[in-house]
């Protein structure tokens, strides 16, 4: 029974360190596309909403204070963003699915999103870590409401 559950373990480290290996690929953690290597990426940040704010130089103006979801306004001198905190993975990633509808840049770290054009995003990373999410909008211009980021709202509906 030990020997079945060590290799178990054994295979578990293995299949683990597989898929950690194949994302730092598709995420480009390996450098620049032309082989440069980039700027050095700080281990994924973590905390409160105010902790993380902190981290990125930013005075958060929060706008959704519930439970489930924290949500703050940040300008700082890269831009103006948006910064999520959630009380669970599974809201978080809820979250990124819907919000992957509108498109934009998105930083992502565990239970936290920051929103905002790429440019900030990157600049971002380089003080939250993390890891970048684009997704392309998918609304046909004819739903209304289009996909500005000024009223970002954390994406749900009532």
């Amino acid at each position: 029974m030990v020997e079945q559950l060590e290799w178990r373990g054994a295979r578990a480290r293995r299949a683990t360190a597989a898929v950690l290996a194949g994302l730092a690929l598709l995420t480009g953690c390996g450098g620049g596309a032309d082989g440069d290597e980039g700027p050095a990426v700080p281990t994924t940040a973590s905390g409160t909403l105010e902790q993380l704010a902190s981290k990125a130089d930013c005075e958060p103006n929060v706008q959704t204070d519930a439970e489930e979801l924290r949500q703050a306004n940040c300008t700082t001198k890269d831009g103006r963003w948006v910064l999520a905190t959630f009380a669970t993975d599974r809201g978080q990633r809820e979250w990124l699915n819907e919000a992957n509808d509108y498109g934009g840049s998105y930083l992502v770290g565990r239970k936290w999103v920051a929103v905002g054009d790429p440019d900030v995003v990157a600049a971002l990373r380089g003080r939250l870590g993390g890891t970048v999410e684009t997704a392309s909008p998918h609304h046909t211009g004819n739903g209304g409401g289009g996909g500005s980021e000024d009223g970002h709202s954390g994406h749900h509906g009532s």
